[in-house]
């Protein structure tokens, strides 16, 4: 009996020990609970920091990104500074063409000295293949149209088209290749204007290596870096178009028999917006016919309309828009060639009703963009009407 209690006494101490074994088995769990939260709150502490170092960075970043929109805004503002507040109506040529010069830094114009080429007889016309330089000391092709069997009634640059095509410039307005509805050169040169056609920069004889008017793959390239490679500089093409415009003017005037009272300058489409720019800052064009290039700013990017590089002048749409620069030709003869369903000219009817005066002739037809017989047509007698006066 005796060794029975025994036994149970020994049970209950097992017993006793295994509670006291379980009571630390709690004790180490909440213990190890009290270590697992406090590692959740560290982990959050980590997350917090990651957090917060990961909006200091994007604020970084942020504000790096105003630093230099800041610094690009600064630059802009010192090549093209704020104009005085303009007038509701630009209508006084002083005005835009003191303040586009001035911002462009274009030169007054020069006198250009010409290297004379062959000259080729065709029926009603001779045909003059010329050289002169250019700002940059480039060379500056062009052909020469002139009456034969006539005299010389006055005068006209024709700026050609772009199309996609850098491989045609003067060539197309000789009407050897390309649209026949951009043959002004021999058209006008029956009737007896002296027609100057000038390549463009980076157009048919001024790509570069690339010669003639056979299309190269790298054609495209070369004119966009005839902007890219100026902006580098703090320069832009439009400086550089405009000075061989003046100078195409220079030109032409030293034509025997050109009154310099009858010269004016033409162009559709890329050649349009030549001949609105080059009108609107040299005085000497006494008229312009501007064709497909005729339509505001907030139109063309509504509707998504490239703008040629061309006019890729930082700051421009905030001193002018294209009523602006038609109405600082005035009062020189004007005319307005457009399409309703051209998107380049899409609200150019629009555009002349802005501006002041009544000397802008306004054709607009129920078409593209494309120059058709009408067009073309009305634009030769139209510039035709001009030297006649």
């Amino acid at each position: 009996m005796e060794v029975i209690d025994e036994v149970w006494k020994l049970v209950d101490e097992v017993w006793n020990l295994a509670d006291d074994v379980w009571n630390l088995a709690g004790e180490v769990r909440d213990f190890v609970d009290e270590v697992w939260n406090l590692i959740d709150e560290v982990w959050n502490l980590i997350d917090d920091a990651w957090n917060i170092a990961y909006q200091v960075t994007n604020f970084a970043h942020v504000m790096d990104n105003y630093a230099r929109m800041a610094r690009n805004l600064a630059a802009a503002r010192l090549a093209f500074p704020a104009p005085p507040r303009r007038p509701p109506i630009i209508a006084a040529m002083t005005h835009l063409t003191t303040m586009l010069r001035e911002r462009l830094g274009l030169a007054d114009p020069v006198p250009v000295d010409v290297q004379r080429g062959d000259i080729e007889a065709f029926d009603g016309f001779d045909r003059e293949r010329i050289e002169y330089r250019g700002l940059e000391g480039d060379t500056i092709p062009a052909f020469l149209f002139t009456p034969n069997g006539r005299d010389t009634r006055g005068g006209v640059v024709v700026f050609h088209q772009h199309n996609g095509e850098f491989h045609f410039g003067k060539s197309e307005v000789a009407g050897d290749v390309g649209s026949a509805y951009q043959a002004f050169g021999p058209a006008l040169a029956r009737r007896g204007l002296a027609v100057l056609a000038p390549d463009a920069l980076t157009f048919e004889d001024r790509r570069g290596a690339v010669r003639g008017v056979e299309p190269d793959y790298y054609d495209w390239l070369q004119h966009y870096n005839a902007l890219t490679y100026r902006l580098l500089d703090g320069d832009v093409l439009m400086r550089k178009c405009l000075d061989d415009a003046q100078r195409a003017v220079s030109v032409l005037l030293q034509v025997p028999g050109v009154d310099a009272q009858r010269v004016g300058v033409a162009g559709h489409s890329y050649g349009g917006y030549t001949a609105l720019y080059h009108a609107a800052v040299d005085a000497r064009c006494r008229f312009a016919c501007i064709s497909g290039a005729v339509c505001s700013f907030e139109t063309r990017r509504r509707e998504n309309t490239g703008f040629t590089l061309f006019e890729a002048v930082p700051g421009l749409a905030r001193l002018i828009d294209t009523h602006d620069v038609l109405a600082a030709i005035g009062p020189r003869p004007t005319l307005v060639v457009s399409g309703a369903e051209d998107k380049y000219s899409r609200d150019a009817d629009e555009v002349v009703a802005k501006v002041a005066g009544d000397f802008i002739t306004e054709l607009r037809v129920e078409r593209g963009h494309a120059l058709d017989q009408e067009r073309f047509e009305a634009i030769v007698e139209w510039v035709v009407g001009q030297v006649a006066r």
